[in-house]
């Protein structure tokens, strides 16, 4: 079984899977759509890709205000987690992203990444900041 962890944003999915062990996450893909509402094809996608890497449960970036409150986007992650688990039969789970994108763009800044191609990576690299917090914190807990 593996973990799947996505940042889910107004026009894109970032999607990364943990390896076998639990133990890392890998980028895997940026899922992309013309408009906002429109999550058929997205929410196909992920679960082609839960099928094709045996993921047994799902990560999804929460984005929560600096203050601790649940604002619009947090709302909408809500929503998408909801259909997630309808779509896909398995557990959901919300995890804190306050910042990953902040990191995720910081670490492709200093990889010496341009400006004009960060965008193609960002919301990859923050799935992948959620997912490894959320199996950082979980092999803390065993």
């Amino acid at each position: 079984m593996r973990i799947m962890g996505l940042d889910y944003g107004s026009k894109t999915v970032g999607v990364a899977v943990s390896d076998g062990l639990l133990l890392t996450a890998q980028g895997v893909e940026t899922i992309g759509r013309t408009q906002e509402n429109k999550l058929r094809r997205t929410l196909a996608r992920i679960k082609e890709l839960c099928e094709a890497y045996e993921v047994g449960e799902i990560v999804v970036g929460f984005p929560k205000n600096m203050n601790n409150t649940i604002g619009d986007r947090a709302e909408k992650s809500l929503e998408f987690a909801e259909m997630l688990r309808k779509r896909t039969g398995l557990p959901v789970v919300m995890w804190d992203e306050r910042l990953t994108t902040v990191e995720a763009n910081r670490t492709l800044m200093e990889s010496g990444v341009r400006r004009e191609h960060r965008k193609e990576y960002i919301d990859k690299i923050a799935a992948i900041f959620i997912l490894q917090g959320y199996l950082d914190a979980r092999s803390i807990k065993e």
